[in-house]
């Protein structure tokens, strides 16, 4: 895949810029279209892969991420739903790959003080929390959920993903979803002693 250098420019007429769906189906036919997807949306997947493996693989996993996603393009359906959680489900399956290393980052997060607790899984989800200085629990309570859990609760937090959109990311029903999000909250409220750290994603998504 070659990915151009050329990015759009602020001022330009944003009625006139195809939409993700109509950049892959140009991209069936002239694959260096597909770049423009790249540009858009490489920063958001490289922070959400950072968060939950850490910057030392994000990189490769992210562009990883990209090269999956332009191998796949012509199996993109756009009834299923929108590219960009498409490409958040193809990453999440990525990072499933790694989750020895995702679990040494937790496992790091976990003893690091609050107050000096690099950015990562727990940073969004923590923000109404890391006042009572339990970032660290948070991170070990996210270790010990299950990798679906898991995947469903920082799609969520992180990737700012709707029930449907999280569903159409992991081809879940959105019942599996709901369940494994409550779940998965329950958990993390027993180990921060009642606190409930996705009290942030609720009112965004309200």
């Amino acid at each position: 895949m070659t990915v151009s250098s050329e990015r759009r420019t602020p001022d330009m007429d944003h009625d006139r810029v195809p939409d993700d769906a109509a950049v892959i189906e140009r991209s069936r036919h002239e694959p260096e279209a597909f770049a423009e997807l790249f540009h858009r949306h490489f920063d958001e997947i490289h922070r959400y892969v950072a968060r939950r493996l850490g910057p030392d693989a994000a990189d490769d996993v992210a562009a990883d991420t990209f090269l999956a996603a332009f191998r796949r393009r012509e199996r993109f359906d756009p009834a299923r739903g929108a590219v960009r959680p498409w490409l958040y489900g193809i990453a999440t399956n990525l990072v499933g790959t790694h989750r020895r290393a995702e679990r040494r980052h937790l496992r790091a997060l976990a003893r690091t003080p609050a107050d000096r607790a690099a950015p990562g899984p727990e940073d969004r989800v923590a923000a109404q929390v890391s006042a009572a200085g339990v970032g660290g629990e948070l991170a070990a309570a996210l270790r010990r959920l299950s990798p679906g859990d898991r995947d469903v609760l920082l799609l969520v937090a992180l990737g700012d993903l709707s029930y449907d959109e999280v569903a159409a990311a992991l081809d879940l029903k959105n019942g599996t979803v709901a369940s494994r999000l409550n779940r998965a909250r329950r958990k993390l409220r027993a180990a921060l002693g009642g606190t409930d750290p996705m009290m942030i994603t609720e009112e965004s998504h309200a």
